[in-house]
């Protein structure tokens, strides 16, 4: 069996599966069993397929079938320009939330004390530190979303130092300039309305916020005043019908509460100074 016949029979047992873009998904996973670029499938088309590409292929086309995301696959992500290792213990970081890093952007400067709370794959704080040359925290709950994080930022060379705790636990008062999160927001309740890929693969940890989806914001909230400086700036993702509840979270204490919004004109991000 040659490339170009491969390709299109995964393309095809993937749309019969309805599998969301197929012949990309196909594309990314013949490319990664033969560890070539996706280019290589089009210049090559007449090449035989080996016995052990074939296998790995097969393997690759079975778990995407069964509900695994690509990126666990394949084991990588983009974000913000760069690649970054995933697992099943981290969040699978998405596009919308370099709209966050734009945000933190816009307010950290060099010599300013960062923190990426609930890090994960450590995309945020990874990009926050090469993208201004600086130092910045990242901490999880996850000591396993942590040993990703930590061979992120070492492939990455990255200047990112690792806590393993509870939200801001650690942080002294008044110690800090900006504080970043995507937090766990979805609500409990909404865990069947999820795609699979999403409910079966993902981290719970890093997905549920509790019964009504508020409660790690509640929490944020309160602990980021305690340990953010005058002035200093939380960044926080909003998820689909967070903007009211984290509106009204921020109405005490905050100089300003600034909704920013994405692409398509939907509250992406909340930035918060404190008063």
């Amino acid at each position: 069996m040659n490339l170009k016949t491969a390709l299109l029979q995964g393309v095809q047992l993937l749309e019969d599966a309805r599998i969301p873009a197929p012949r990309l998904t196909a594309e990314v996973l013949l490319s990664f069993a033969l560890r070539r670029e996706r280019e290589y499938l089009y210049a090559h088309p007449e090449e035989e397929l080996t016995e052990l590409g074939w296998i790995h292929y097969g393997r690759y086309l079975h778990q995407r079938l069964k509900g695994m995301p690509t990126q666990y696959i394949t084991g990588r992500q983009e974000f913000y320009g760069r690649d970054f290792r995933v697992t099943p213990d981290v969040l699978i970081p998405r596009p919308e939330t370099e709209h966050v890093v734009e945000a933190c952007l816009a307010r950290l400067h060099p010599g300013m004390a960062a923190v990426d709370v609930g890090a994960g794959s450590g995309a945020i704080a990874a990009t926050l530190s090469l993208e201004r040359n600086m130092p910045v925290f990242a901490c999880d709950i996850s000591a396993a979303a942590l040993r990703v994080a930590a061979h992120n930022a070492r492939t990455l060379n990255a200047r990112v130092g690792f806590v393993c705790c509870d939200l801001l636990a650690p942080f002294a008062a008044a110690s800090i300039d900006l504080v970043v999160s995507n937090p766990p927001y979805v609500p409990l309740s909404d865990s069947e309305t999820l795609q699979r890929e999403v409910r079966d693969f993902e981290p719970h940890v890093a997905l549920f916020g509790g019964p009504s989806g508020f409660e790690i914001y509640e929490r944020l909230i309160a602990e980021a005043r305690r340990v953010l400086k005058p002035g200093g700036w939380l960044v926080m993702e909003l998820g689909y019908n967070s903007l009211e509840p984290v509106r009204r979270m921020l109405a005490a204490g905050w100089r300003e509460a600034e909704p920013i919004p994405d692409l398509t004109g939907m509250p992406r991000v909340m930035a918060a100074q404190a008063g």
